[in-house]
């Protein structure tokens, strides 16, 4: 479900976002994306498979990052300014010791995102641009629908300058400071 706020009023899509959220349904996320409100179900049992697979690597590699699920992020942009709820987070231990239920993206290393049929083209399109925008280093994309795992990098203003793709099932190499291949095949 996606709502636009008119004419692109600021307060009105912030108004109808703070609505939605409240309403919603416990495990529904709802996010507000290139001045788009969108509203998405819990995932199925694959997704969060291939969410903890990534959580496990993380953790068995880098001991100093943190893997958090279901932390919202605010993401700059024009009027109203974004709110997204990645299916991960990677940032060093202990960068949101806070109230915030939107937190600054600025000690965010990863972003990912798994796609479902519902969600894919945002996740390919305006989460990976607001993803950038907000100078998130890496943008782990796992695609179901298209079997491949692409890691965007090197943000440069609403888009990310490099795009390694892998079909899901070959290993995905990680840059510094997370510094290891991911194992694609568990996904």
């Amino acid at each position: 479900m996606a709502l636009t706020a008119p004419g692109g009023a600021a307060s009105s899509a912030e108004e109808a976002f703070d609505a939605l959220s409240e309403a919603a349904p416990e495990g529904w996320r709802v996010e507000l994306i290139d001045g788009a409100i969108r509203v998405t179900g819990p995932g199925d049992g694959r997704h969060a498979e291939i969410v903890t697979s990534v959580s496990g690597q993380v953790r068995d590699h880098r001991n100093g990052l943190r893997c958090y699920t279901g932390l919202g992020l605010r993401l700059p942009g024009a009027p109203p300014e974004g709110r997204s709820l990645p299916d991960l987070v990677i940032a060093p231990k202990g960068s949101f010791r806070n109230a915030l239920e939107f937190q600054d993206p600025g000690p965010v290393v990863l972003v990912g995102e798994v796609t479902s049929a519902s969600t894919a083209e945002r996740d390919r399109g305006a989460k990976s641009r607001g993803y950038a925008r907000a100078g998130i280093p890496l943008y782990l994309l796992i695609d179901r629908e298209r079997n491949q795992a692409v890691l965007h990098s090197l943000p440069a203003g609403k888009r990310y300058t490099r795009k390694v793709e892998v079909d899901i099932s070959q290993p995905l190499s990680l840059p510094e400071p997370l510094g290891f291949d991911l194992d694609t095949g568990e996904f």
